[in-house]
């Protein structure tokens, strides 16, 4: 029988080569990483929650979530493990399980040779398909979608799976294949026939997940794949310094490293590591994690709302425009802007969205202050429009307030501030507004 999400995640290790390599690598993404062990702890870091009843229930939710055939959770989950194992393990146990010591790497130069480029080339281009296909299974999109990963890599991965294409960046990019390894990849890729592609070990293991009918159409998506994330991988390499040099300077604290042995080094990290594995295995309990939490808290009706005293009458006059299957827009404090949803249930002045776009893991309740209904059609050419619910920036509090546009000048706006007496009334700025 499989194991349970609950199991994955309570067996992860908390120290091992793996955890190194991902810990030394972090330098890249300076705080984006945080190795989250034991099922129970991922959900008090995750969700806030401390209360064992909610955090059983959380618990129970997401077993039957993973395991339910209709959801990609446990699909992906094997994908992730199984890229990993497709590579031949050299290390014993013990090795692969060496903690608190520094690694004579050079008594194992005898059992490594590194891949030729071709194959190392193959491998990472079969990583990058299977992290789309994961994707795809984890948001619930129906079909492999390289672009919708793409823009998702770009704006919204973070924790586990940044860190985990940096990993691939860094260990089966550059340190194998040389600071210029977007330019070898792309030419090796260019001129590789799909024949050779499909018998490499690797391609054997992931054949039936990848989209096609036969291994040229599979070899179109795998390339289609590099190709989404080329900008990306390039735009960290520039951003961030990467070479080879600096990436071996952070693993030196735990192995020992010469300059002219690079390739023995990737080959050793890639044989003796599970970095996919072990942040897919996070990744997937994160999504599963968050929307268990939503379907809970939607079980447990919010409480009403205390009425303002003196309300003003956009509030009144705006409780009637949200019901179920409404489209609206809901403010993110953190990005401070706004992103359009679908209201799925309301309980009071709460409202259940899921944000279009995104997958259900990003469901969440939330108040009438933060959701309002925009008329595009009438609006100025700056997207905003006579009545309308904004945001406006107070300097003073450093903080967002809701308000209604009254009037329009140009590019200032007469704003009410709602729950507010007319007193508060004001004009501001372009700038200050969202």
């Amino acid at each position: 029988m499989d194991k349970s999400i609950v199991q994955l995640v309570d067996e992860l290790p908390s120290d091992n080569i793996s955890i190194k390599v991902l810990n030394a690598l972090n330098y890249v993404a300076p705080g984006q990483w945080n190795n989250l062990v034991g099922f129970d702890n991922s959900v008090r870091a995750i969700t806030g929650e401390t209360d064992p009843a909610v955090i059983q229930r959380i618990r129970d939710r997401a077993v039957s979530l993973y395991h339910d055939p209709q959801n990609g959770y446990q699909m992906a989950v094997k994908l992730y493990q199984t890229i990993d194992k497709a590579d031949t393990a050299m290390a014993t146990a013990a090795l692969a399980n060496k903690v608190g010591e520094k690694i004579g790497f050079l008594s194992f130069l005898s059992n490594i040779t590194p891949k030729a480029d071709v194959t190392q080339t193959i491998d990472l281009v079969l990583k990058i398909a299977i992290e789309i296909i994961a994707f795809s299974k984890i948001n619930g999109i129906p079909s492999p979608n390289p672009q919708a990963f793409a823009q998702s890599l770009a704006e919204n991965y973070q924790d586990a799976s940044l860190m985990r294409m940096i990993a691939l960046v860094c260990i089966d990019g550059m340190l194998p294949l040389g600071p210029d390894f977007l330019a070898k990849i792309h030419s090796i890729i260019t001129g590789t026939d799909a024949n050779v592609v499909a018998q490499n070990p690797v391609f054997l293991a992931v054949n039936t997940a990848l989209p096609g009918n036969n291994p040229s159409e599979k070899f179109g998506f795998i390339t289609q794949a590099f190709n989404s994330v080329q900008g990306w991988m390039n735009g960290l390499v520039a951003k961030t310094g990467l070479t080879p040099q600096s990436i071996t300077s952070h693993l030196g604290n735990f192995i020992q490293i010469a300059d002219d042995n690079l390739d023995f080094v990737a080959a050793f990290l890639d044989q003796t590591t599970n970095y996919f594995e072990h942040t897919g295995i996070q990744s997937v309990a994160r999504a599963i994690i968050l929307r268990s939490h939503s379907l809970v808290k939607a079980e447990t009706p919010a409480p009403a709302l205390q009425p303002s005293t003196a309300p003003s009458s956009a509030a009144n006059s705006s409780n009637n425009q949200y019901g179920v299957s409404k489209t609206v827009e809901v403010w993110d404090g953190e990005e401070e802007d706004w992103y359009q949803a679908t209201i799925e249930k309301v309980e009071n002045d709460q409202f259940f969205v899921n944000y279009i776009g995104y997958g259900s893991s990003y469901n969440e309740w939330v108040g009438e202050d933060e959701i309002r209904i925009r008329e595009h059609g009438s609006s100025d050419s700056n997207g905003f429009a006579v009545n309308q619910k904004i945001k406006v920036w107070d300097e003073d509090n450093e903080d967002w307030y809701s308000a209604s546009i009254q009037k329009i000048q140009g590019q200032q706006y007469y704003v009410h501030y709602l729950d507010y007496d007319s007193s508060y009334d004001e004009w501001v700025d372009l700038e200050e507004i969202r």
